[in-house]
Formats: structure tokens, sequence, C-alpha cells
């Protein structure tokens, strides 16, 4: 990594938020010439400029990925996008569904139009397990954004840029997940509200989830999706690590009462992040699923279709579904440590 970002020109969209702000802080070991965030909220600028050494090369710009003309100004000589602006909550996506299109589709086609337009080495894209078979708006806008960016190469021409996409789960402590509602509302005295015990979830570290970034920006050849394999549990048992963490830290005395509230729109009970159609031709390693280009890709390269992809590690993934509820469980006390990192202090 040190070779793949040291003196180059990055652009971080959403870099102000939970992952874009630890890819900017990540990015800082590995001594870019420059940062270049691009994102909608000033005070959030603020506070991630705080928190940064005073002579880090970082560039802060107010701007939004729907609006094109932003775009093409924050991408001028870029070499390489970390692409994490997304409108990211389901119940805010279901009732504004045209500006789910606007940011996470056209705001995307903007990032590749651009990223064409002056050349940029590599754009990775940062996509979500809703869009495994998608159930909801903002599962849907994430797919059409996961296939411009992995189409782009069918009219890109003789463009050298390189793109990809990476899947997240869940990322613990995230802002404006579950976590940091439950640890809120005990601090209100109120009641956590749960939409079902038995939901489940693949879940993640923000550390992880950057690890994974980076490591998609080496690995990538042309227009894959990498999918971090990941733990899940079942929302029950988070409730129930977290209770039993303040208990022990003497925060709280005992359990908070726990109000269910049922599924939200939009919402499914187990998540998805690989559809059996999709391991039909994805390639795993330790960590990873990939998902490499398709037929039509292989056909346009003068390639044999079933030629196979090159990963190092990787062999021929499992065909099957790969979801929430597929496997062994995580239990609360297996939980626990995980919910310790990675923001946990930060709450309190």
């Amino acid at each position: 990594m040190k070779n793949e970002f040291k003196g180059k020109r990055i652009l971080v969209t959403g870099g102000t938020g939970s992952i874009g702000s630890l890819i900017v802080r990540e990015l800082l070991v590995y001594a870019p010439r420059q940062i270049r965030v691009l994102s909608r909220d000033e005070s959030k600028q603020f506070e991630l400029a705080q928190d940064l050494p005073a002579d880090a090369p970082i560039n802060l710009l107010i701007g939004d990925v729907a609006d094109k003309e932003r775009v093409m100004r924050a991408m001028e000589g870029i070499d390489i996008v970390f692409h994490a602006a997304a409108m990211k909550h389901v119940a805010a996506c279901e009732r504004n569904p045209f500006e789910a299109v606007r940011t996470n589709v056209d705001g995307t086609q903007n990032i590749i139009d651009a990223a064409l337009a002056h050349g940029v080495e590599k754009v990775i894209a940062i996509s979500t397990d809703k869009a495994a078979n998608p159930t909801n708006v903002m599962g849907t806008t994430k797919l059409l954004a996961e296939r411009l960016v992995l189409s782009s190469f069918f009219y890109k021409g003789t463009k050298k840029t390189k793109f990809a996409c990476v899947r997240f789960g869940n990322v613990l402590w995230s802002r404006g997940s579950a976590l940091p509602l439950f640890v809120r509302q005990i601090r209100r005295d109120k009641a956590i509200t749960l939409t079902d015990p038995s939901m489940t979830r693949f879940f993640m570290s923000i550390k992880q989830a950057v690890s994974l970034v980076f490591k998609a920006s080496t690995l990538m050849q042309e227009r894959e999706v990498f999918v971090l394999k990941m733990p899940t549990t079942s929302m029950g048992n988070v409730v129930a690590a977290l209770q039993e963490i303040l208990t022990e830290d003497g925060i709280i005395k005992a359990p908070v009462p726990v109000r269910i509230i049922g599924k939200k729109e939009g919402e499914r009970l187990h998540e998805k992040l690989l559809t059996k159609e999709e391991s039909e031709t994805a390639w795993e390693t330790n960590d990873l699923f990939i998902l490499p280009h398709d037929v039509g890709y292989s056909l346009a390269k003068g390639r044999d279709k079933d030629a196979p992809v090159i990963y190092k590690g990787a062999k021929k993934a499992r065909i099957g579904e790969y979801v929430s509820n597929g496997g062994s469980l995580l239990s609360v006390e297996e939980l626990k440590p995980l919910l310790r990192e990675g923001g946990f202090h930060k709450q309190f």
C-alpha cells in the first residue's frame, strides 16, 4: 500500500462519514501527495479538520456528488477515488426515493464520467449487502450503482481508468447505525427499541471495512465486486451483549427494558451478501469473495469465458447463497469483544 498511495492525489467522496473519515485518516499513513474530501456537511468537515494534524495534506471541498459540475472540478488531477458518498439509511430512502436515485445512482454516474474525463487511475465504489437481490429503495439504487460502475468498461474506449466495488455488511458503531441509537436511548433512560430479536445481520468493524477498501484497491484488475467474509448474529444477541458490557462496566446497574417495534418499512429479516447466481462465477480467498467481470467483458477482451481469473490465493467459490442466517451465529459472549472495538469507548 505504500507504493499504492504514496505521492498520489486521492479523492474521498463522503469523506466526513464514518467510513470516509477513517479512509482519510488511514491514507495519511501512506504519505499521499493530497487528499481531497468532497462532502455536503461543513460542520462535519470542521470536526474532521480538528482531528487531523495541522500539516495534513487535506483539501476540504463542500459539494454534492449529484452536482456533476462540482464533481468534475473536484476530480481534476486526481489519481485514485474512493466513492463513499451515499444515502445509506433504508427508511430515508423509502421516504425519499428520488433523492436516493440522485445521490446513489446519478452521483455514481457523475463519479464515473469525471474519472474518465480526467484520466483517473482507479475508482473504488462502496456498496452494501442490501444490493444483493434488493427489496428496498436503498438496495435497489446501490445495485444500480454497482452495475453502472461495472458496465463503464463498455463505453470507456481507450481510457485507462479501472473500476471496482466493495460490498459491506453492517458496520459496527458507524454513524446512524443501531448501536449508537441503543446507547442514546440508554443514556436517556428510555427503553431500547428493537425491531425483531430474530433478525440477523452481517457485522464488521469500521477498521475491517476500511481494510477491505484498501485491499480491493491493490487486488483489483477490472470491474470486480469484493465482498468481505464476516460473522453474523441476531439483533437480540447484539442488545444482550451490549447490556452485559454496560453492566460489567458499571454504566448501568441492571438491564434496560427492550421494546419490540417490528420490522421497519423496506427492511428484511435476513440479509444477503451473495446470491446463488453470483456465486457461480465468484472466487474466494480466506477473507474475501471476489465477483469478477462477466462474460461480456471476457468476450470483448477475446478471452474464453471459462478461463480462470487469477487472484493470489483464490479458488472457485462454493455455489450457494451467502446469507446472514445461513450458518452459526455469534453468541453473546463472542460478540462482546467485537462491540468493545471501534467506537464503544467514544460513546461514554
